[in-house]
């Protein structure tokens, strides 16, 4: 399929210096090549989408980003400046990409200020967080769904743009239980566990009973969640335990959030997916350069859908989401 909009497709950057985030997540003989891809946003990265069939590629800042620097005043000025340069990439080729705000959700008045310049004076389409932020030197953290964010959620809602819950690892101090087992953190499994669970706790704090026109986008088919939603409810009914929601999580699922195929090219979990969210709920990503954009293309291309279907997820939904014409 051509013309597919792709929505979650890393950036780094060396001024400042956020690139050296990502070396964790690749093999010592690997993480050049890798790291050349972050950097590059207009020769082969270009050159890939065109093979693909994309025609245009949402930039995000890579993970754990501007979350994890716990200096509010760094968290501020290194947003502001790669929110910049995000937008000056988007301005060379605005047929071709778009971008999401990085936030320094260490303070969130800044966050709310931020978001508002990156949507109203840069033109983004909206902001990519990666999970958590840490707030001090001490490893205190804070989730979205915590009171202190409630000004923040006010004002995604007046702008009327998608936030993408992304991804990162827990800090070791809570990460116990992979003591030992250090293969079952990032990709391979802490993060679809993490984000699953900042995912649940946003619907559970009654958030989107407050804000109810809210949206947020869940990569990697949506975390786990499709799978076990309606354990959780099931479960929750039996024993809610004060839980504030109005209304059972599947619903939330439903009507608030959005899921992209981002690093999850199995069709089985496609399915699922469809089933519990609908085509309409459902987006094309690749994550590059953490999976290869012709794997995402390719499986994509031939999965057993639909076509009207697959222009939705390839394409429409993300277009009328973000307001891409």
């Amino acid at each position: 399929m051509d013309g597919k909009i792709a929505l979650e497709e890393h950036f780094g950057a060396t001024d400042p210096d956020i690139v050296e985030q990502s070396r964790e997540h690749f093999t010592p003989a690997t993480w050049a090549a890798h790291r050349a891809m972050l950097l590059d946003i207009h020769d082969q990265r270009l050159r890939t989408m065109d093979e693909c069939g994309i025609e245009i590629a949402v930039l995000s800042l890579l993970s754990p980003g501007i979350q994890s620097l716990p200096r509010r005043e760094q968290a501020v000025d290194w947003a502001r400046r790669l929110n910049d340069f995000a937008a000056e990439q988007v301005a060379r080729r605005p047929d071709r990409f778009a971008a999401f705000a990085a936030l320094p959700l260490q303070d969130p008045d800044a966050a709310a200020a931020e978001l508002r310049r990156a949507v109203g004076e840069l033109g983004m389409r909206g902001a990519l967080v990666n999970g958590f932020s840490e707030l001090d030197e001490d490893g205190t953290i804070g989730y979205l769904d915590e009171p202190r964010y409630r000004s923040f959620w006010r004002t995604v809602a007046d702008l009327d743009v998608p936030v993408y819950l992304h991804p990162r690892d827990p800090l070791p101090r809570h990460a116990r239980a992979y003591d030992g087992h250090p293969w079952l953190l990032g990709s391979a499994w802490a993060f679809s566990v993490e984000t699953g669970t900042h995912a649940l706790r946003l619907m559970g704090s009654g958030l989107f009973d407050e804000l109810p026109g809210l949206r947020v986008i869940l990569g990697h088919l949506g975390e786990l969640l499709p799978f076990n939603v309606w354990r959780t409810d099931h479960r929750i009914t039996v024993s809610p335990r004060g839980i504030p929601a109005q209304r059972p999580f599947a619903e939330y699922l439903r009507t608030n959030f959005y899921l992209t195929t981002s690093g999850n090219f199995r069709t089985p979990a496609l399915l699922n997916a469809l089933v519990e969210v609908g085509a309409d709920r459902l987006l094309f990503s690749a994550d590059h350069p953490f999976e290869r954009m012709q794997d995402a293309a390719e499986w994509f291309d031939r999965v057993e859908i639909n076509e009207t279907d697959r222009r939705k997820i390839g394409r429409d939904n993300a277009a009328g989401l973000l307001r891409l014409g």
